[in-house]
């Protein structure tokens, strides 16, 4: 452990009334489900079954549609093993409520103060684990790598800014990267971007999203709208922020000049 690693720690443990009040807001905002809240601390609301254990983590929405197909796969090779997939958003969590095969079941990803990742892994004790693209989580990670669990990292990928900045505390990095037994990217850029941090067997595998089931849809609504946006070019500004939408408005000013019957679709 080095020392930047043990500052991170220490800090988050006296910052711990700071991340209470932090969920709170959320909690306030919606954007955490009130009912477990505690997960977000690292208490379950499950008992933990008994037998193996394969524990998959993706952040949000596209992660956790990803792991549906892999989850798949487990499930044919390894039927008597048990699953647990978490996530650390409300909405995440609403997707999978009713798309999960029996023996599979979803928690809330916990902070990552050190404290509430013990209750967290001392609780759930998995065999074996399956970490989804580029959430690095200090506390996490170096709690497993101290229990010698087995932690894969799948369809990792690391921006050209996520890799400048991790430069900049590279001991760290390889530190953290040591946790993974293999790294599996999505493209060879990525690769060259985990390597450069020292990170060891890394292979590419593609785009695991690629491969995942398309969004169910209602289908008289997906008639509808094909309907009125047939034969026009349609460009979509998706998973908008603040000002972001004022930004798509003056593009598409532009660019419908050039591009007759242009429409723009904006999904906040």
């Amino acid at each position: 452990m080095n020392f930047l690693l043990n500052l991170y720690g220490n800090t988050l443990e006296i910052a711990s009334p700071a991340l209470k009040w932090l969920l709170g807001r959320r909690l306030a905002k919606g954007k955490e489900d009130g009912a477990r809240i505690l997960e977000r601390r690292g208490l379950a609301s499950l008992k933990r079954p008994k037998g193996k254990l394969i524990w998959i983590h993706g952040a949000s929405v596209g992660e956790a549609q990803s792991t549906l197909i892999i989850i798949d796969h487990i499930k044919r090779q390894f039927p008597d093993a048990s699953i647990l997939l978490t996530t650390g958003t409300v909405t995440s969590a609403t997707y999978l409520a009713t798309r999960l095969p029996a023996g599979v079941f979803h928690q809330y990803y916990p902070l990552d103060r050190p404290r509430w990742v013990k209750n967290f892994l001392a609780h759930w004790t998995p065999d074996y684990v399956l970490w989804m693209e580029s959430e690095l989580w200090p506390s996490m990670l170096c709690a497993l790598q101290k229990q010698k669990t087995p932690v894969m990292l799948l369809n990792a990928r690391l921006s050209p800014r996520s890799q400048e900045r991790w430069q900049y505390f590279a001991g760290t990095a390889y530190i953290l990267l040591r946790t993974f037994s293999k790294i599996l990217t999505q493209t060879e850029t990525d690769a060259h971007a985990f390597r450069t941090l020292g990170a060891q067997n890394v292979s590419v595998s593609g785009n695991l999203k690629y491969a995942a089931a398309a969004l169910s849809a209602d289908e008289g609504d997906l008639r509808a709208l094909k309907s009125v946006t047939q034969g026009r070019p349609l460009w979509l500004y998706a998973s908008t922020h603040k000002g972001e939408e004022e930004l798509a408005c003056r593009l598409h000013q532009k660019l419908s000049a050039d591009i007759p019957g242009l429409l723009t679709v904006i999904v906040p």
